[in-house]
């Protein structure tokens, strides 16, 4: 591929963090905090996004710029280094058919972000009962047909030539996200009563830390907002040039990811609670609750703009990653190919799959299935195959290529028998609990 590397570290990180930044950021970690303990939530929250970068993330940037590839070439890497020829050919396809399984369901999410952000531009959000708005296309099929195409043919073009145009893409979507952000943040401070927001997010309520609830979804709001699933951070690895910090990366990666969390918190909860609404109705919170607060403060209508363009802006870095992923894998599998007919029909069977899924209670229960057991599942795989099947010094040697310090066994030891049993009981919760994180 042409222009194969991210030019910079900051792009590289960039991209990362717009991977990883999506609706678990908007409206999962904002209600996760407020519900379970608020400040106190924040302390499995960090130790346990603290941990997944410093040895999960940082494995699939290794596995990925070691290989030169994306997951299927990197999963085939390491079962064929052991002698798992056969396995070698398959396993990697899991975690590569969940990029492309959440990437159907979250396209339809940001098609609805993209109609809300074009109306509040002509002023109609602010003027309709929001409730009675998001049921009418959300209880409607091809309803966001429009909104749907032009999100999809914007991924298509900022993917269109690889890792130089992601990497220029995240460099102004990824500031714009955390200005516009920070902008609301600063306007919902001047609502009557948000001071009941920050106090509920951050009066600690330690007597939750007793409760496994609290860590059990602590722990899966980590795993997932750094979009540790075995698949997506391995490709952009593989654009990371060889004497670059990969456990800097990471934790880089992990910070601002954090912050984004953070930010979008403390825009919907001192939000929701000025208007006495409910914190959790998730799609609701985006698309009723907050439409419905914006009607009635001051210069709403801008900052309905500046709401949604950032959403907008977060969506399309997210669903580059999972797009990409399975572009680069193709290309891999079947390198004859040219890298733009690949993208045309994937974005072509992306299309035409997911425009049958505007209605909420048909994206809704597909994305639970995804989260609950295909993600979680290609997680697993991916865990044990950094760390229990891929050769500990081959790994080793990959992480500290360009380390500021060395990492020893340690690091090792912690990925293998912390890092991996964590993965595989947050994956047993999900499939036996039946619980989307």
């Amino acid at each position: 591929m042409k222009d194969k590397n991210f030019k910079t570290r900051w792009g590289f990180v960039l991209a990362c963090v717009g991977s990883a930044v999506g609706m678990a950021n908007v409206w999962g970690f904002p209600f996760r905090m407020a519900s379970l303990g608020g400040a106190a939530f924040l302390i499995p929250y960090l130790i346990f996004v603290a941990l997944f970068s410093y040895v999960g993330l940082s494995a699939e940037y290794a596995i990925g710029r070691k290989t030169g590839t994306g997951t299927l070439g990197s999963y085939e890497y390491a079962w064929k280094s052991r002698g798992f020829k056969g396995v070698s050919k398959v396993i990697g396809w899991i975690p590569l058919i969940g990029s492309f399984c959440i990437a159907i369901g979250y396209s339809v999410i940001v098609a609805y972000v993209l109609k809300a952000l074009v109306e509040s531009l002509t002023g109609t959000l602010m003027t309709v009962d929001s409730q009675s708005w998001f049921e009418g296309f959300s209880l409607t099929a091809y309803s966001v047909v429009p909104y749907h195409i032009a999100i999809i043919i914007a991924v298509a073009i900022t993917l269109s030539v690889g890792a130089k145009s992601i990497e220029k893409t995240s460099k102004i979507m990824m500031p714009l996200f955390f200005v516009l952000f920070l902008i609301l943040a600063v306007r919902v401070f001047f609502l009557d009563n948000s001071f009941k927001g920050y106090e509920f997010m951050f009066t600690p309520r330690f007597d939750e830390l007793a409760n496994p609830e609290v860590w059990i979804y602590a722990m899966g709001q980590a795993f997932f907002s750094l979009s540790v699933t075995g698949s997506g951070m391995i490709v952009y690895g593989s654009y990371l040039s060889k004497g670059e910090d990969i456990v800097k990366s990471a934790k880089e990666t992990a910070f601002f990811d954090t912050i984004a969390a953070l930010t979008a918190a403390l825009v919907i909860v001192p939000s929701t609670f000025a208007y006495g609404v409910d914190l959790n109705s998730g799609p609701g919170l985006l698309f009723v609750t907050l439409p419905t607060i914006l009607q009635d403060i001051a210069f709403g209508r801008v900052f309905a703009i500046i709401l949604f363009l950032a959403v907008v802006f977060g969506g399309i870095t997210s669903l580059q990653n999972m797009i990409e992923v399975v572009v680069e894998s193709l290309l891999y599998k079947f390198p004859k190919l040219k890298r733009n007919t690949v993208l045309t029909v994937l974005i072509v069977l992306l299309f035409a799959i997911s425009v049958n899924m505007h209605q909420i209670f048909k994206w809704g229960p597909w994305m639970d299935f995804v989260s609950i057991y295909i993600i979680p599942i290609g997680a697993v795989i991916g865990s044990i195959t950094w760390f229990w099947v891929l050769k500990k010094d081959e790994l080793l040697d990959e992480v500290n290529d360009g380390a500021e310090k060395q990492y020893s066994n340690t690091w090792h030891v912690i990925g293998k028998y912390v890092y991996v049993p964590l993965a595989t009981i947050l994956c047993a919760i999900a499939l036996f609990k039946g619980i989307s994180f």
